[in-house]
């Protein structure tokens, strides 16, 4: 079974940084795709990046393409998502994400998730 934990998330204002990180368990966690998906107050949950077991293939939706990064470090078994350039839009719950490779944008083809961390990005 693999556990994930975010931490990371905060109050900032428009066009600062953030950078959350997952930290997971479980002897499997390298063979998993890795992703990051939010959710804001009345919306469904949105895939933000995904990641390959190996870190050779990522994926990001148009919104946040060129100022998120996902990485991921197996030895240390985390997978971070770095947020620059911050809007209000951002703001949302955020959480990491873990299953079989395909289907990066599809919750469904994620099985281990975590609690989620909040990120609130103020005008």
């Amino acid at each position: 079974q693999v556990q994930l934990v975010e931490s990371g998330g905060g109050l900032v204002q428009a066009g600062d940084s953030l950078r959350l990180s997952c930290a997971a368990s479980g002897r499997t966690f390298s063979y998993y795709n890795g992703g990051w998906f939010r959710q804001a107050p009345g919306k469904e949950r949105e895939f933000v990046a995904g990641i390959s077991p190996n870190g050779a293939s990522t994926y990001y939706v148009d919104a946040v393409k060129g100022r998120f990064t996902i990485s991921r470090d197996n030895a240390k078994a985390t997978v971070t998502l770095q947020m620059n350039d911050l809007i209000p839009e951002d703001t949302a719950v955020y959480y990491c994400a873990a299953g079989p490779s395909g289907g990066w944008s599809r919750p469904d083809r994620y099985v281990h998730w975590g609690q989620g961390t909040q990120v609130t990005v103020s005008s």
